[in-house]
């Protein structure tokens, strides 16, 4: 059986975890732990898998997937996660707005057509009759990226959410939930998405999406003291990611072998969804529309939207202390 969730309380779960102190760093580390996806493939993972960055940080590197940012949240809450490589704006503005000292120290990835909903082939509904969607049932993982573009959809169709059954799903869930006909709707990305469209239709491209304001990117983030901490092994880190995306552009043939095993796919398929993705350069991140002012500001919109929504309790009146571009200002002068 499905378990069944209100937006509102699985957020306000989300500000109460936000709400833990993450424990300071010590001054010497020995060990760092990384949160990243699975099946979302990167130019990092050459460096995670040939050892690069344990060799240039000096430090172990333990690497942990999860399946949702909101997760990656609540690991860096309980300090159980130092660094979090991708994750989604929404569920850092939702841990952000909840009280959690977390900061953005880079973007990681920019993916318009690589987060998405998906409707059952068999409903025939297509942005011609979206309407036709209230009163189903959507799988959403609550409080991510997929949440926000599903809510900016919805809002755009004039679909009313009220009337909807929505379920809160980690995408490969949901896409399980999805082929075997439990659901209507379902959100996602990565391999989850891909495994969705085998059994449904989008209502909207990435380009349709980004006309609407619906921008898909996500986030290096971090807990602010332990940037505080240990800002040199954290500007290190930054460092390499920069230099495997750089590579990335130059001799994607020699990387994505190692990136795709990594990630558990098919080279094929890697390929393909990383042609989806794009990589600011640090001097693109610094610019303003980026970590410039771009991101703050998008950060702002996002948290006003999901208290508007009713699904996040309140928003900061500002996200500027959110966003910390000094670690990259370090790279570029390196």
């Amino acid at each position: 059986m499905i378990k069944r969730h209100k937006m509102l309380s699985v957020l306000t779960a989300a500000a109460v975890m936000g709400g833990i102190a993450f424990s300071p760093a010590k001054a010497d580390v020995e060990e760092l732990t990384v949160a990243y996806f699975l099946e979302w493939p990167m130019p990092f993972q050459y460096a995670k898998v040939k050892g690069i960055y344990e060799e240039e940080l000096g430090v172990k590197i333990n690497w942990r997937s999860f399946d949702t940012g909101t997760a990656m949240s609540a690991a860096m809450a309980s300090g159980d996660v130092h660094i979090s490589i991708s994750q989604g704006v929404p569920p850092f503005v939702v841990a952000a707005s909840a009280g959690q000292d977390i900061q953005v120290v880079d973007v990681a990835v920019s993916y318009s057509e690589n987060d998405n909903c998906v409707v059952y082939s068999e409903l025939e509904i297509d942005k011609g009759n979206a309407s036709e969607l209230e009163g189903k049932q959507v799988g959403v993982p609550i409080g991510t990226a997929a949440h926000f573009g599903f809510l900016k959809q919805m809002e755009h169709f004039g679909v009313d959410i009220s009337t909807m059954n929505v379920v809160d799903m980690a995408p490969p869930d949901g896409a399980a939930a999805f082929a075997q006909g439990n659901l209507d709707m379902v959100c996602g990305w990565g391999g989850a998405l891909r495994r969705m469209k085998e059994h449904g239709n989008t209502l909207l491209t990435g380009a349709e999406k980004e006309e609407l304001g619906i921008q898909v990117f996500d986030v290096t983030s971090v807990p602010a003291n332990f940037a505080a901490e240990q800002p040199e092994l954290l500007t290190k880190f930054l460092k390499v990611t920069a230099e495997m995306n750089a590579k990335w552009k130059e001799n994607p043939e020699e990387m994505l072998p190692v990136i795709a095993k990594d990630a558990g796919m098919d080279k094929d398929v890697a390929k393909a969804t990383l042609a989806g993705f794009a990589f600011p350069s640090v001097e693109e991140q610094l610019s303003e529309q980026w970590l410039g002012g771009g991101t703050q500001t998008f950060l702002k919109e996002v948290g006003d939207f999901f208290v508007e929504q009713g699904s996040m309790p309140s928003a900061r009146d500002s996200y500027e202390s959110a966003v910390d571009k000094s670690f990259l200002e370090a790279v570029a002068t390196n």
